[in-house]
């Protein structure tokens, strides 16, 4: 389906290699990431996520959310590269023992409600990350 090998074709030839590829790449990056995955096969399972509306967490993963970003913010503050460092890594643990309990909740106990709230949770990592991304930025400029 790659675009070059119908680079001599018509155009119709070449506008379907273009949507295909697009469909391919859409899906790779959808497998290749944690919340996208499981977002996908949730919908699959006609689990409605409710990202947008359902914002619950439970203290526990909110006082180690708060813990994260005050680290984040003394990281930044500090221009600690180390501990920038240190936080990734544990951000890194925290997103390996939600990805194995989000695996064994759709996978194995089928439990999907379950699921939601973890990737829910993953989700707010994720953007934990981002963020630690612009922090290390803001060390270099």
């Amino acid at each position: 389906m790659h675009p070059d090998r119908f680079a001599s074709g018509g155009d119709a030839e070449r506008r379907a290699s273009m949507q295909w590829t697009t469909r391919l790449n859409e899906a790779y990056r959808t497998l290749r990431s944690p919340v996208l995955r499981a977002k996908y096969l949730l919908e699959l399972e006609g689990v409605d996520l409710a990202f947008e509306t359902n914002t619950a967490m439970p203290a526990d993963f909110l006082m180690r959310h708060m813990e994260l970003r005050e680290a984040l913010e003394a990281a930044g503050e500090s221009k600690s590269a180390s501990e920038l460092d240190e936080l990734r890594e544990s951000l890194r643990a925290d997103r390996a023992g939600l990805e194995r309990a989000l695996a064994d909740a759709i996978d194995a106990r089928k439990d999907y409600e379950a699921a939601a709230d973890l990737t829910r949770k993953l989700m707010f990592l994720d953007k934990l990350d981002i963020e630690i991304d612009v922090a290390y930025e803001s060390l270099e400029a």
